[in-house]
């Protein structure tokens, strides 16, 4: 609910308060009728300014003049509301605008479905190294990435509309984080139809979804709960494993990272083995595992591997060596 809806609905529970309050006082105070005290107490709020209706006593009196002030009051405060909505509104359509701007602009972003608890995490993992443009229905949500500044568009990441308005034409990458399964199919599968070479990372909520996802276009699916309970399995069976995955994360050691670098062809690293490239001695950087252009995967290559045009170099080091290899790898 936004800070608009709650303000509307204390209005009119306000305004119920003046109107039962108002009536019980005159039939209690004055011993009017029901039809007599609600007349009363109408003319008195809306301040029309009728001759009483009922003959007032000084108590009577009292009690009208506090009734009166509370109904300027009440009228006072809806004034402000109808201002709030209106500079609410301006404010969103120029602020509407501006982001359609930006967003338009933007290529090679990533498209993130869903703000809520997952997709916020994600958010703060993504945003650092690419564009992210979040779509979210949530009211709520939408005002925390408004109050955030965060490029953003409100609607239903299902449809193609919505998806356009993100550019999911230009973008790289799309994450779906929703909190339903068929909801992150049906994004999976309108982005897929959209964008045929976007890459699309999805979350599963249930088991068995996982086989679904990849069939209608997902690159990769993880289900968050399957990925939890294997940490504290693993926090049990193997800390010290857990421990290394810990401090490979920037979060925990900002110097330490896991990343793909790719080699291009241009690169000095092309028909060098591992051992020949010196990236380890001069880089101190630990290559984890290869991937081949034909999608083979070489874990833990020996210092003979030999380095190939497009290959992707899983690696571990300091974000400054990684940055460094980096520029080998592409050729400069």
């Amino acid at each position: 609910m936004s800070s608009t809806q709650r303000k509307i609905i204390l209005g009119l529970l306000f305004l119920s308060i003046l109107v039962f309050g108002g009536t019980a006082g005159y039939m209690i105070i004055e011993g009017a009728s029901f039809l007599d005290a609600l007349f009363m107490t109408v003319i008195t709020l809306t301040t029309i300014g009728y001759s009483e209706h009922v003959p007032l006593s000084k108590t009577g009196m009292v009690f009208t003049m506090i009734l009166a002030i509370s109904g300027v009051g009440f009228f006072f405060y809806i004034f402000s509301i109808i201002g709030d909505i209106i500079a609410t509104s301006t404010l969103e359509i120029f602020s509407g605008k501006r982001m359609e701007g930006q967003i338009a602009k933007l290529k090679d972003h990533c498209i993130l479905c869903g703000f809520g608890r997952v997709g916020k995490h994600v958010y703060e993992f993504l945003s650092p190294e690419l564009p992210v443009v979040v779509i979210e229905k949530d009211p709520e949500k939408i005002e925390e990435l408004q109050s955030k500044n965060i490029l953003h568009i409100q609607g239903d990441a299902t449809l193609e509309e919505t998806l356009l308005k993100a550019g999911i034409e230009r973008a790289k990458y799309l994450v779906a984080t929703l909190g339903e399964d068929a909801l992150n199919l049906y994004v999976v599968i309108t982005a897929r139809s959209l964008n045929p070479d976007i890459y699309i990372v999805s979350r599963a909520n249930e088991h068995g979804v996982e086989k679904k996802l990849y069939q209608v276009g997902a690159n990769r699916v993880f289900s968050i709960y399957h990925t939890g309970a294997r940490k504290i399995a693993l926090s049990v069976l193997k800390p010290n494993v857990v421990d290394f995955i810990d401090v490979a994360y920037p979060e925990v050691l900002s110097d330490l990272e896991i990343e793909e670098v790719k080699v291009s062809e241009t690169s000095s690293l092309v028909g060098k083995t591992i051992e020949q490239s010196q990236i380890r001695p001069k880089l101190n950087v630990v290559i984890l595992a290869i991937r081949r252009k034909t999608g083979e995967m070489l874990f833990n290559p020996g210092p003979s591997t030999l380095i190939q045009d497009g290959d992707i170099l899983i690696v571990f080091g300091e974000r400054r060596k990684l940055d460094l290899l980096s520029d080998v790898a592409g050729g400069k």
